[in-house]
C-alpha cells in the first residue's frame, strides 16, 4: 500500500539517527529526477576519535567516505542525503529492516520487517544462521516460507552475491529465463534492491497462466512498475532492453542451452544457470559406442546418464568460454536437498579463447561424437548476424 513520501522519509530519518543502525544504503532515483551521487551507503563505525558515522558515495567512477562525528553533524549529513532524489533506500538496525521504493506517482512503497533473532543450535552454541534475506521478510507470505524453500533462496541468492560485484552501482536489468512460479524471481528483486541497486526485472515463462498469477503477485508486492512477466518461449520471448544479468534456473534439458544461447547473444554480462533434465546427450551417447578406453563409462544406463550430465554442462563451460565469458560449474544447493544441484555461473569478459581452448573443445567433441545444443544455436545464430 502507498504511503506519503515525507512521513516515509522521516521514518527513514529516524532510523539512520538510530544508536541501533547498522548499515543503510540509498541508490537509484525517481523518476525525471537525478541524486548529486548514484549510491550512498552509511554504517556506525569506532575510530580511535570515538564513534563515528562513515558515509561512502559513489559517482559512478570511484566511491568516496568520509567519517562524520556523533551530534548536529550527522544530522545534518542525513538530512542532506534524504534530500536528495533517491529511489530506494534500505535501512538495517538491530531490531529492523525497511525497504523504501519511490514509485513513478511519487509516493512510497515500504516494507518492514523484524530483525532475526539468533536461534539456538543443537549443542547450546547461539550462533544463528546467517541468512541473506531475512526468513522474516514479507515476501515469504507471498511466495511460501517453508524451510527447504528458504534454503533453496538462500543458497540462490549466496551464488548470485558471488557472480556480482560488491561495487555495482546504478540500473541493473535482468531476466529471469524459464521463470515457473518465479519464486526465485521475487527473491533477486528483494534482495538486489535491498543492495540499492535500480532494478528492472522480467521473468519469462510459456504458461500464459503462470504470468497472469506472477503479475498479479508482482502487484500485491508493489513491484508492477518494476518486475514484469511475458508469456513465451525462452528463445523467442520479446525482451528489450537487453538484460545485463540473465537467470536460468532448472530449465529442463535444451531450455538451459536456448537460455545461455540467448544470454550469449544478447552480451549480458552475468549469466546464472541451473541445468535440469540432460537428456540430449544421453540419446547421443546411446547411438553409438563410446571411444576406447572409455567403454566402461557409458555401457551401464545409470552411469551413462550420469556421464552424460557431467559431459553436456562441461561443454556448456567450453562454449561460454568460447564466447568470451568466464564460466564455472559450482554447487548450487547441497545435494541433500536436490540431485540437480550444479549451477553454471558465468562473467563476460569480452575476451574470446585462445587456440588452445578452442581445440580442447573441439577435440572433447569430436572424440565423443557429439552435437551439443548450445552450439548448435549459437552457430545458427552467428550465421544469421552475418
Amino acid at each position: 500500500m502507498p504511503e506519503p513520501l515525507d512521513a516515509a522519509l522521516t521514518e527513514v530519518r529516524a532510523l539512520l539517527l538510530d544508536p541501533s543502525l547498522t548499515r543503510a544504503v540509498a541508490a537509484g532515483r525517481r523518476r525525471g529526477r537525478h541524486p548529486m551521487v548514484i549510491r550512498a551507503e552509511l554504517r556506525p563505525v569506532t575510530l580511535k576519535a570515538g564513534p563515528r558515522l562513515q558515509i561512502t558515495t559513489s559517482d559512478g567512477t570511484r566511491p568516496y567516505t568520509r567519517n562524520v562525528a556523533t551530534g548536529p553533524e550527522t544530522v545534518q549529513a542525513v538530512d542532506e542525503l534524504l534530500a536528495e532524489p533517491f529511489g530506494n533506500w534500505h535501512v538495517e538496525t538491530a531490531d529492523a529492516t525497511l525497504q523504501l521504493r519511490v514509485t513513478k506517482s511519487g509516493e512510497a512503497q515500504v516494507h518492514r520487517a523484524a530483525t532475526a533473532r539468533p536461534a539456538a543450535t543443537p549443542g547450546g552454541n547461539d550462533r544463528a544462521k546467517e541468512y541473506l534475506l531475512d526468513p522474516g521478510d514479507p515476501i515469504f507470505a507471498e511466495i511460501g516460507g517453508s524451510a527447504a524453500k528458504r534454503r533453496q533462496v538462500d543458497a540462490f541468492l549466496r551464488a548470485l552475491a558471488a557472480t556480482l560485484p560488491d561495487e555495482l552501482t546504478g540500473p541493473l536489468r535482468v531476466v529471469d529465463l524459464g521463470c515457473g512460479n518465479a519464486y526465485l524471481t521475487f527473491a533477486a528483486y528483494r534482495y538486489l534492491t535491498s543492495r540499492g541497486l535500480d532494478v528492472h526485472l522480467v521473468g519469462v515463462d510459456v504458461r500464459e497462466d503462470q504470468r497472469r498469477r506472477n503479475t498479479e503477485l508482482a502487484q500485491r508486492l508493489g513491484w508492477a512498475d518494476r518486475v514484469s512477466f511475458v508469456a513465451g518461449t525462452i528463445a523467442d520471448a520479446v525482451v528489450d532492453p537487453s538484460p545485463d544479468l540473465v537467470l536460468a534456473l532448472h530449465a529442463c534439458d535444451t531450455a538451459t542451452d536456448e537460455a545461455l544461447a540467448r544470454a550469449v547473444r544478447w552480451e549480458a554480462r552475468w549469466v546464472l544457470a541451473a541445468p535440469c533434465c540432460h537428456h540430449d546427450l544421453a540419446k547421443q551417447l546411446r547411438a553409438h559406442p563410446a571411444p576406447a578406453p572409455y567403454e566402461l563409462l557409458t555401457r551401464q544406463g545409470i552411469l551413462r546418464e550420469r556421464f552424460a550430465d557431467v559431459l553436456t554442462d562441461a561443454l556448456r563451460a567450453g562454449l561460454l568460454r568460447v564466447h568470451g565469458y568466464r564460466a564455472e560449474v559450482v554447487e548450487f544447493v547441497d545435494s541433500q536437498h536436490t540431485p540437480r544441484n550444479l549451477l553454471i555461473r558465468a562473467r563476460r569478459t569480452g575476451s574470446g579463447a585462445t587456440e588452445p581452448q578452442r581445440a580442447e573443445y573441439r577435440e572433447l567433441v569430436d572424440q565423443w561424437r557429439v552435437k551439443p545444443r548450445l552450439e548448435t544455436l549459437l552457430a545458427a545464430a552467428e550465421e544469421s548476424a552475418s
